[in-house]
């Protein structure tokens, strides 16, 4: 067992984990962060992103004690004072979702990605979401969606 420190959504947590013990798992299971989702179990669909230290990571890939120390978001962590963060305001506008279980990945992955390209084209969009998976919109709402989320954080930035 391993001794955790987390700041996870701007409250610290200390935890005694297991040394195999998946960020994923801590998060949805000792914290009660069921947000991220589980999708596939190899890192292959995205669901699972959250920002670690700012980073997109998926989280079923980062061990816990990897972790220790640092800061996680996940997508309970986004809207601040009951307002929705910028990306998740386009997904909503954007019906850049439908059955609703990669869209905590994909809106992680896209504020991870608008952090290094806060004005993406739509081939960086593409290819800065290809680690996440969407098996029902077929990609169209989602890069609008991404799209006017760099529209809006660029305004926000102002």
């Amino acid at each position: 067992m391993a001794k955790v420190t987390l700041t996870v959504n701007g409250v610290k947590h200390t935890r005694k984990v297991e040394d195999r013990a998946l960020l994923v798992n801590v998060l949805r299971e000792d914290l009660g962060l069921t947000g991220t989702h589980i999708g596939c179990d190899t890192s292959q669909c995205g669901c699972c992103t959250v920002t670690l230290d700012g980073r997109a990571v998926k989280s079923c890939s980062v061990l816990a004690v990897q972790a220790n120390g640092s800061k996680v978001t996940t997508i309970e962590g986004l809207a601040k004072n009951g307002k929705l963060h910028p990306v998740q305001r386009a997904f909503a506008e954007c019906h850049g979702l439908q059955c609703g279980f990669c869209t905590p990945g994909m809106i992680m992955a896209t504020v991870g990605m608008l952090k290094d390209n806060p004005n993406p084209t739509e081939d960086e969009i593409i290819h800065g979401l290809e680690g996440n998976l969407c098996r029902c919109t077929g990609y169209i709402n989602i890069i609008k969606a991404v799209k006017k989320s760099a529209k809006l954080m660029r305004g926000r930035a102002r």
